[in-house]
């Protein structure tokens, strides 16, 4: 039986460029070679697109030929550059492993729309969606979901200080993980942390702090076929979770532990896990997806965000809580490709 062609896309411009090189890897590690034929494709920090031999942390100084996804449906592949001329290879499914901008805000999602080519995950209106914490809040919040009270900043607005109830979180509206982030306590703060977060993105989201527990429910499926795995609770030491912001993520946070499985009631637990399918069926979310939320004392869940391709490295949460409902990462990525293929859970 001929192997798939799988298309594996990671690197990419922005801030999480080397989280996705990470992510890449790790699934490089547990791809099925006797069912998949991977094609890696890294995006430089610059854009540049290289088909290369893996994702390893030095690829781009290895042996790389120029290449694109060819918009022309008739190809539904790459065109890679040999020898001056451009030679043409047939991918069945893309794999989009990219973090943050352009790769989970809907720009690699519409290519891939315009390309023909299946791929894992999001598409391009569930990704925008989601991408952008305020307008995900306000279709939340429709749908009957919980969310912080929050306030957005557009380029050229200002906030009175003396409007706010503290503490507050000052994040950009439009970014991954926790980069731009703070947390302001006193009114004197507020403007100097909104200068940090335009710093990712023009438009700033300031939201009211939720005292509860930090949550995270991962997701597999489409429309009512849907997988949750553990749910995880983030433990923290001091300070506010930053993800991804440790010089050496694999050894640990200096602040936080993620609990899996969470060490919280069975009934909270339960309703984790259907707040969080509520939030994906509601933001139109596809594939899989993290939903991040918070548990208040009173049992009440809060959404805090969905990160529609969360990170798949040797320390990220979505692939450990599968792992805790008895769901390697290699299974995972089989899922992935029957869901991006068939639309549903094989």
């Amino acid at each position: 039986m001929a192997r798939l062609k799988v298309g594996i896309i990671f690197g990419g411009c922005s801030e999480e460029h080397s989280v996705s090189v990470k992510s890449a890897q790790e699934v490089a590690r547990n791809l099925d070679a006797e069912k998949y034929e991977p094609f890696y494709i890294g995006i430089t920090m610059s854009g540049a697109w290289k088909l290369c031999d893996g994702p390893d942390a030095d690829w781009e100084s290895g042996s790389c030929r120029p290449a694109v996804l060819s918009p022309d449906r008739s190809v539904r592949g790459l065109l890679v550059l040999e020898q001056g001329r451009y030679e043409t290879i047939s991918l069945d499914i893309v794999l989009p492993v990219l973090h943050g901008k352009l790769g989970e805000d809907g720009a690699i999602q519409g290519l891939l729309e315009l390309s023909g080519i299946p791929y894992a995950g999001c598409d391009v209106q569930s990704s925008a969606l989601c991408m952008d914490k305020s307008l995900a809040y306000i279709v939340a919040r429709s749908a009957g979901i919980a969310t912080p009270n929050f306030w957005t900043v557009t380029a050229n607005e200002t906030i009175d200080p003396d409007r706010l109830t503290y503490p507050v979180f000052v994040k950009p509206a439009r970014s991954g993980s926790s980069f731009g982030v703070s947390k302001v306590s006193r009114k004197d703060e507020l403007l100097s942390a909104v200068e940090t977060a335009r710093q990712y993105d023009s438009k700033v989201l300031i939201e009211e702090a939720v005292v509860g527990s930090e949550i995270g429910c991962a997701i597999l499926g489409n429309d009512l076929d849907l997988i949750a795995g553990e749910v995880d609770r983030i433990a923290l030491s001091h300070g506010f979770f930053r993800i991804h912001q440790e010089n050496e993520p694999e050894s640990g946070s200096e602040n936080s532990t993620a609990i899996v499985p969470a060490d919280i009631p069975a009934e909270s637990r339960s309703l984790v896990q259907e707040t969080a399918k509520a939030v994906y069926r509601a933001l139109g979310c596809r594939g899989l997806s993290r939903v991040d939320m918070f548990l208040k004392d009173d049992g009440e869940v809060v959404l805090n965000e969905v990160n529609t391709l969360p990170g798949m490295t040797s320390y990220s949460r979505y692939p450990r809580m599968m792992a805790a409902a008895e769901l390697p990462l290699a299974e995972v990525i089989d899922r992935m490709v029957s869901l991006a293929l068939t639309g549903k859970i094989r």
